[in-house]
C-alpha cells in the first residue's frame, strides 16, 4: 500500500461543512422537513456526477481518514504527556471517572438516527480509519434493570471516554427524550426537563475538555423502507433486523417531531447539532469524515515535546550499543 497523501483531500465547497450542515433552530425545533435526505451541501465540483462520485468520495474517506488517525495519535500524546509517563494505555472501564475539572483533551462523536439511519456503517467506514485502541465505542439500547435505578446520564457518564481518546456515541442520552417521548416511557414533564439537563451536562463535559460532535443521519422514509427490506431479503442480515422497527417507522412523523426539538432544544453554541443527509452512503461517510476533520483542525493539536533530555538520552544509548560490543556482545 502506498504512502497517502493528504495534501490531495479536497476542500468543501461553499463553507465548511460545520457551517453548511448545522442545525439552526427556529422556535425551539429544527425543520427538518427542510433538510433533503438525499442532498449532497458541499460536494465539489471534482466529486464528477453520477456513480462516479461514490467512488471519488469513498477516495477522500480514505485520505481524510489517515488525517484523522494522525490528529488521533496527536490527542492521546497530548494527554499521555499532560498525566505523566503512567497515563493509561487502554480504556478502563469507567470511562467517566476522568471526568474533574482538568482540561486533557477527548473527542466524542454521537450519533442519531432512525432506524436503518446507517449509524454502524458510520463507524465502522469513518471512525474506522482510527486506530482502535485510541478509540471508545459504546452503544445504548434500552436501559437495564440498574441503569433504571439511575439518573437517565448516570449510564452515559460511565461510558464517556478516557482523556486521549476519541468516543464513538451509537445512540446516546438523546434516547431519553426521543424513545422516551414517543413511547410514553416517562411522564411529558419528566422527558421535557430533560432537554435542561442535558444541555448542563454537556455544558460540563465542554468545561472538562470534551468536544462534541453530534450529528443526525436523516433518512428519508422510503429509503428506510427499502433499507428494511433488505434486510428481510437478504439471509446474511436477518441478523440486523428487529420487528420493533416497524412499530417505530408507524409512528415516523412522532419521531421526527421529537428530532425536531432535541436539535433545536439542544442545539447550543458549545455543542450544535449537525444534520447529515443520510440516504446516500457515500455522501453521509464524506461528510462526518470532513466534520470530524474541521473539528480536530479546531484543537490545534501537535506532538508534546519531550519530557528528558533527548541528546542525553542518545548519548547513553550509543554508549550501552558501544559496551555490549566491548564485551564481545
Amino acid at each position: 500500500m502506498g504512502v497517502i497523501d493528504e495534501s490531495e483531500v479536497v476542500a468543501p465547497e461553499g463553507g465548511t461543512m460545520r457551517e453548511l450542515l448545522r442545525a439552526v433552530p427556529d422556535g425551539g425545533t429544527v425543520d427538518l422537513g427542510a433538510v433533503d435526505p438525499r442532498a449532497t451541501p458541499g460536494l465539489p465540483v471534482a466529486a464528477g456526477s453520477g456513480r462516479e462520485r461514490k467512488a471519488w468520495a469513498r477516495g477522500q474517506v480514505e485520505l481524510i481518514g489517515a488525517g484523522l488517525g494522525r490528529q488521533q495519535e496527536m490527542l492521546f500524546a497530548t494527554a499521555k504527556a499532560a498525566a505523566g509517563a503512567d497515563a493509561p494505555t487502554s480504556a478502563p472501564t469507567t470511562a467517566g471517572a476522568h471526568l474533574d475539572g482538568g482540561r486533557p483533551p477527548r473527542v466524542l462523536l454521537v450519533l442519531q438516527a432512525m432506524d436503518c439511519g446507517g449509524k454502524d456503517g458510520t463507524v465502522k467506514r469513518v471512525a474506522g480509519a482510527m486506530n482502535p485502541l485510541g478509540l471508545h465505542i459504546r452503544s445504548f439500547g434500552p436501559p437495564t434493570e440498574e441503569e433504571r435505578r439511575h439518573d437517565f446520564l448516570w449510564r452515559i457518564r460511565r461510558a464517556l471516554p478516557p482523556p486521549g481518546y476519541v468516543g464513538v456515541f451509537n445512540r446516546s442520552h438523546y434516547e431519553d427524550v426521543l424513545v422516551a417521548r414517543v413511547d410514553a416511557l416517562v411522564p411529558e414533564a419528566t422527558w421535557r426537563a430533560r432537554y435542561d439537563e442535558i444541555n448542563a451536562f454537556e455544558r460540563e463535559l465542554v468545561d472538562a475538555g470534551v468536544t462534541l460532535v453530534k450529528v443526525m443521519l436523516h433518512i428519508s422514509r422510503a429509503e428506510q423502507g427499502e433499507r428494511l427490506m433488505e434486510r428481510l431479503t437478504d439471509p446474511t442480515k436477518h441478523w440486523k433486523y428487529n420487528p420493533a422497527d416497524l412499530d417505530s417507522r408507524a409512528r415516523w412523523d412522532d419521531y421526527q417531531g421529537a428530532y425536531a426539538e432535541a436539535l433545536g432544544r439542544c442545539g447550543t453554541d458549545v455543542a450544535p447539532w449537525f444534520v447529515v443527509p443520510a440516504d446516500r452512503k457515500w455522501y453521509r461517510d464524506w461528510a462526518v469524515s470532513h466534520l470530524l476533520r474541521e473539528t480536530f483542525d479546531t484543537l490545534h493539536l501537535g506532538y508534546p515535546a519531550a519530557g528528558f533530555d533527548v541528546a542525553r538520552e542518545r548519548q547513553r544509548l550509543r554508549d550501552g550499543d558501544e559496551g555490549t560490543k566491548v564485551n564481545g556482545g
